[in-house]
């Protein structure tokens, strides 16, 4: 039996997963991935164009609603260009009432970025919400809340939030 590397399978990142499951569901997991970190590298883009646009329109709170507004004109046109129905009104009055609070939270989020992006720089302000995205994470996958699978607490996720926080203080120095 020879060894072959994990990246000859499906790629370095998802080596165990190809052996385990295929390289078909490998593939799949390598694109996400690369979603994933695509989506991430305009997040940095996106705060410093939101900051940029508070910048002309004088109040963070203008910036975030058109930020928003934008986000929503051009979700609105994807939906028509793809001819996806409108959800079914009992869909609607099914969802917990939880499930309606994401676009408060998104605000949030843009509305923070546009007011700590000039204070605090880019890779800063990312990094204190990147922590607080983790520590979160950790502990919402923990309780397994809001429908999700419970998943430990284990050293090894601790010792990467401990890791992170130090990111935080260097990218702040």
């Amino acid at each position: 039996m020879s060894f072959r590397p994990p990246c000859r399978r499906a790629g370095v990142l998802v080596g165990r997963r190809a052996r385990r499951y295929g390289k078909k569901d490998a593939m799949e997991t390598l694109l996400l991935i690369l979603l994933g970190l695509l989506a991430g590298a305009g997040v940095p883009v996106q705060a410093s164009v939101n900051a940029a646009l508070r910048q002309h329109l004088g109040r963070p709170e203008w910036a975030t609603l058109v930020s928003f507004g934008v986000g929503t004109l051009v979700i609105a046109l994807g939906l028509l260009l793809q001819r996806t129905p409108l959800p079914v009104a009992a869909q609607l009055a099914r969802a917990p009432w939880w499930t309606w609070t994401g676009g408060a939270l998104g605000a949030f989020y843009i509305f923070i970025t546009i007011v700590l992006v000039p204070r605090l720089g880019v890779a800063t302000t990312l990094a204190v919400i990147l922590a607080g995205q983790v520590v979160s994470g950790l502990l919402l996958d923990h309780a397994g809340a809001l429908g999700l699978a419970t998943r430990e607490i284990t050293p090894g996720r601790l010792a990467g939030v401990a890791l992170l926080s130090a990111g935080v203080f260097l990218v702040q120095r």
